[in-house]
């Protein structure tokens, strides 16, 4: 009729179109983030690889600096005793005529090195169990993406045939 206004009505996506869009736009994004995070992950790890002096006095200088604040936290303080027993480091002045026993005795209970030193030792001694842990973190979160993305082409074909 003229004069009155005609509505033209779009086609309307029902309520599990909805869903289904929303679910590609969520395992889209999904993906997207999970190859971002790796990615990060990658630059750390190289960039750690280049820079490994300095972060080396970077964690001296923390631990120094953490020392010196032993008695004013209680967390620090039990995250150091942690170490010192966990990692047998940083205790030359020990206890109670520990001095008196003999060399090979106080070598028990004695130890001078210090945590960074003692940490480099570690993961040294564990390397192969520490890249296989990144290695096996990378394969998942590569494995991750694969999957969303299969999902994502998955979910253009059946939108492709609406």
């Amino acid at each position: 009729m003229p004069g009155k206004h005609q509505h033209f009505q779009e086609p309307e996506v029902g309520c599990c179109g909805k869903y289904f869009l929303f679910g590609f736009n969520i395992v889209f994004w999904f993906s997207m983030f999970l190859g971002l995070i790796f990615f990060l992950e990658l630059a750390t790890g190289i960039l750690a690889f280049v820079f490994k002096d300095w972060i080396r006095d970077q964690l001296n200088l923390f631990i120094n600096n953490n020392v010196k604040a032993y008695r004013d936290d209680i967390d620090l303080q039990n995250l150091i005793d942690f170490a010192q027993e966990y990692e047998d480091v940083l205790n030359t002045q020990c206890g109670y005529d520990v001095r008196l026993k003999l060399e090979l005795e106080q070598q028990g209970f004695i130890h001078t090195k210090g945590c960074v030193g003692q940490f480099e030792k570690w993961l040294q001694d564990n390397l192969i169990v520490v890249a296989g842990v990144f290695v096996g973190i990378a394969l998942l979160q590569i494995f991750g993406i694969c999957l969303a993305q299969n999902l994502v082409s998955d979910i253009k074909a059946v939108k492709a045939n609406w």
